[in-house]
């Protein structure tokens, strides 16, 4: 009679190579972190030329540097103005890429016009800024758009290949037959994209929202060349105040960085559900 028996422990099998790779992209997550922190928390006097006097603990944790680098940059203003294009920047690119992503997407299979469209547009993806900013900034300032709405303009328009791509990919995976059956009910167009399709995309706007809104907080040259000398700061261009052509502040940058960065730690947290959930059925088969 056969020995049908399971064993009573069966050993896993460890990917070695995989575990050891993704140990070393954690290290190389975390190690600048723990820089961050520690020196943000560090008396400027325990900087040394030493790594160990980098790398270890303060002495004494204190909120100086923080409450400094507030001062220097005027933080709430200049956070104001970061806030203020941000959100402005990431709703209007939602509900513009968006709508131009399901009038392009649901007909592209169908007229060469719109797919010769999505394709124009997604090659904005691989122009470089460095050969926009030149005319960019001689355009924006005969146009007087040398401004904050000058700027939100622009990542309006610079992040929507990138969008345009995640919203039509996701759009394969709603079914016509929704859009079919309002029709049958006797909504238009318009009515069945902001009643019916609009509600079903929110995991790919909260995806849009985080990844424009992210690279929209952290940009420096944008506002650098297109509001230099117009006494508007936003939180990046502020931050440039630490460093001179002779030295940089750490102590008082990673505070100042530190303190930037929380908001959108926050705001990706809060996000983590539906960003999970519209990378996943994002995803073109």
């Amino acid at each position: 009679m056969a020995n049908n028996t399971v064993p009573e422990k069966v050993r896993e099998r460890v990917n070695w190579p995989i575990t050891i790779l993704l140990m070393v992209g954690t290290l190389t997550v975390l190690f600048p972190l723990y820089m961050a922190v520690v020196i943000a928390f560090k008396d400027p006097s325990e900087m040394t030329n030493d790594i160990a006097g980098i790398l270890s603990l303060p002495s004494t944790w204190s909120l100086d540097n923080f409450i400094e680098a507030i001062q220097v940059t005027d933080f709430f203003h200049s956070f104001m103005n970061s806030l203020l294009i941000t959100v402005v920047a990431v709703v209007v690119s939602i509900l513009i890429h968006s709508l131009a992503a399901y009038a392009i997407g649901r007909n592209m299979d169908k007229k060469k016009l719109f797919k010769a469209s999505y394709y124009f547009i997604i090659a904005g993806m691989y122009v470089p800024f460095a050969i926009l900013m030149m005319p960019l900034v001689k355009q924006t300032a005969v146009m007087h758009l040398d401004n904050m709405v000058g700027v939100m303009i622009l990542y309006v328009v610079f992040y929507m290949p990138m969008n345009m791509m995640l919203y039509t990919g996701y759009l394969r995976n709603i079914p016509t037959a929704l859009e079919e059956a309002a029709r049958v009910d006797g909504a238009s167009t318009w009515t069945t994209y902001w009643k019916v399709i609009f509600p079903l995309l929110k995991p790919m706007h909260a995806t849009v929202a985080v990844i424009t809104g992210l690279a929209v907080w952290n940009d420096v040259m944008t506002p650098l060349v297109i509001m230099g000398g117009s006494g508007v700061n936003t939180l990046p261009l502020a931050q440039m105040n630490f460093q001179t052509a002779f030295s940089t502040n750490y102590n008082l940058a990673f505070a100042s960085y530190l303190l930037a960065m929380l908001p959108m730690i926050i705001f990706y947290i809060v996000a983590q559900k539906q960003i999970i959930g519209g990378v996943t059925n994002g995803a073109v088969k």
